[in-house]
């Protein structure tokens, strides 16, 4: 089936900014859509997102230049091409772009049309897309990772972390998962109302808290817990997402909690991680460490790799030859795979598909500017991955994730399966 024609056009994302949509028409008349999400805490290797820069049109996040590259360079290139033919695809789009981070033509341009390319694919044979791309393998639903609280860049530096999270770890189904987080998301926002802690929403819809450290906001997501009934590290565990590269002074090769005007070098900011893992129910911590700081991650999983989930993401940024590195040198035990790090649905299926071999866990994630398409939640499914990272369980375009794998759910009628934590591998769950 033949690719016809390729077109792009300005949407906006979840915080309002402008952002891509591609669509893909096949010769029968089908046609296939790619939204391209965005990141603020994005990682310096990650693929270029490409915008127009001028201060005149949209504050200088317009991406009519990365419309251009789609409706003028890679529409002529891949008509013709088999829809089906998806990695030959993905090639022709790096090769057609020539750069090592996809900046002549950029990555939000190339994943849109890489995105669109398999919806079209997953439409012409009638398939959801989860059922596409696993391609007759079994599949399994993963487990939810929900932001409660928000901080870091996308919460005004409310607090100093990024993301305290929870995963509900007793939950023996993933209509339970939710249900779990529901109760406890809406009871840390009432024991935040009544003490006139809350100061709003952060960018993934997590609560803003008002705190003086960093702990206090962890205890008051334990606090949430207990409120709504549950047991910490029973039914429900926190993950954090440290975003510690943008903590980091590289000049000073130091780390800084502004909140508490404290100060870290890499092996005080170990201890005190591993004091927090040794303290609270975490079983997972995200970039503990610099994305330059080798030497901190090194420690950090030598300290903590055996319990808990220790997830690279601005230091493998979903690029193969980084997590194979980090492997190598065992610099973690999980990789967090957002798509538009490394530009296409390929490129992506190669990082999950060298995570598992590596007996890693791979984390599927959105972005903090994200859109109304519910790829990911199909991209976790099909590829069993066994978490997904989608922000909190509120805001429309995170709740379309999680909706849609209820209706995946739906779908799959008596096949499902749920991959609870018991299930999962090297994350130290059980061991909590």
């Amino acid at each position: 089936m033949k690719i016809t024609d390729i077109m792009a056009y300005q949407i906006f994302d979840s915080r309002g900014n402008p952002t891509l949509e591609v669509q893909v028409t096949l010769e029968n008349g089908i046609q296939g859509h790619g939204l391209v999400p965005s990141g603020a805490s994005t990682g310096q290797f990650e693929a270029l997102e490409l915008r127009d820069g001028d201060p005149a049109k949209y504050r200088g996040k317009s991406v009519f230049h990365a419309i251009a590259n789609v409706t003028g360079e890679i529409a002529p290139h891949l008509r013709g091409h088999d829809v089906f033919a998806q990695r030959e695809l993905d090639k022709a789009l790096i090769a057609l772009d020539g750069t090592e981070n996809k900046s002549r033509l950029g990555a939000n341009a190339i994943l849109g049309v890489s995105l669109a390319a398999v919806d079209a694919a997953a439409r012409c044979r009638a398939l959801p897309i989860f059922e596409y791309l696993a391609a007759g393998q079994s599949v399994t639903l993963p487990l939810p990772e929900i932001q409660i609280i928000g901080g870091g860049l996308h919460a005004n530096r409310a607090i100093d972390i990024q993301d305290i999270m929870v995963m509900a770890i007793g939950a023996r189904s993933y209509e339970e998962a939710l249900e779990i987080t529901h109760n406890i998301y809406h009871a840390t926002g009432d024991l935040l109302t009544e003490r006139k802690q809350r100061c709003g929403i952060a960018d993934e819809g997590g609560f803003w808290p008002h705190v003086k450290t960093n702990a206090q906001a962890l205890e008051l997501c334990l606090a949430g817990i207990e409120r709504a009934g549950y047991t910490p590290g029973v039914e429900a565990a926190l993950s954090l997402d440290i975003a510690a590269s943008d903590l980091y002074d590289e000049k000073n090769k130091c780390y800084q909690f502004k909140l508490e005007s404290r100060t870290f070098d890499s092996a005080g900011f170990c201890a005190m991680m591993t004091d927090w893992c040794h303290r609270y129910p975490i079983v997972a911590l995200e970039d503990p460490a610099a994305d330059i700081d080798l030497a901190g991650w090194a420690m950090i999983q030598h300290e903590l790799g055996k319990t808990v989930t220790i997830i690279g993401d601005d230091l493998f940024v979903t690029n193969a030859a980084r997590i194979r590195q980090g492997i190598k040198d065992n610099l973690a035990n999980a990789v967090l795979i957002k798509l538009n790090q490394i530009g296409t649905v390929s490129e992506t299926l190669n990082a999950i598909k060298l995570t598992h071999d590596a007996d890693w866990l791979p984390v599927v994630s959105a972005r903090s500017g994200e859109t109304e398409d519910a790829f990911i939640a199909h991209l976790a499914v099909a590829t069993n991955a066994p978490i997904l990272k989608v922000g909190s369980f509120a805001r429309s375009e995170r709740m379309v994730k999680w909706n849609e794998l209820l209706r995946i759910s739906n779908f799959l009628g008596s096949k499902v399966n749920f991959r609870s934590a018991s299930s999962l591998l090297r994350s130290g769950m059980a061991q909590k």
